[in-house]
């Protein structure tokens, strides 16, 4: 077996090491590798939208102060409506049987934009207008977050179904 040992005069010549322009061009290059990196992995919220469409029930709010609160039982859903001009609705609904739903009778106008690379929903009613911005839209999971900074965490609803036969 062959021992090799390194001095000091040795270490001077390895790559990057003696020099504090090669260093510096070095940090440089790692720095704009993570910087692509980063870019390239942050989400297009226009990827979100598909996502929306149908029956949400809520699992989790984050408040602004950090605080939780779960979700086991949910009585009411949301149904989520878009079009293809990003305008829609959302509708409370009460889940009944083998995909029943009972109405609440109102319903929220939505209109969907991409502002500074974000999701934002404007809901509108006779009574009072608001935003609200997604986080992360998959097919079973919607993070979406208010203006008052509560963080909804919502779960795609899958129907209760009773073979009556």
């Amino acid at each position: 077996m062959k021992t090799t040992y390194i001095n000091n005069n040795s270490i001077a010549r390895l790559p990057f090491s003696g020099s504090r322009g090669h260093l510096s061009k070095l940090k440089s290059v790692i720095f704009a590798l993570l910087l692509f990196s980063m870019v390239s992995c942050s989400k297009n919220p226009e990827t979100y939208i598909k996502h929306l469409d149908g029956y949400w029930e809520i699992e989790e709010v984050t408040m602004a102060d950090g605080s939780k609160k779960e979700y086991k039982i949910n009585e009411i859903v949301d149904y989520i409506g878009i079009n293809d001009s990003l305008k829609g609705f959302r509708k409370k609904l009460k889940p009944g049987l083998n995909d029943t739903y009972f109405s609440t009778g109102d319903a929220e106008a939505l209109e969907l934009k991409i502002e500074d690379n974000q999701l934002n929903i404007y809901y509108s009613t006779p009574y009072a207008n608001w935003k609200e911005t997604v986080l992360e839209a998959t097919e079973n999971q919607l993070r979406i977050i208010n203006e008052s900074d509560n963080i909804y965490l919502y779960k795609r609803y899958t129907s209760i179904k009773i073979d009556l036969e």
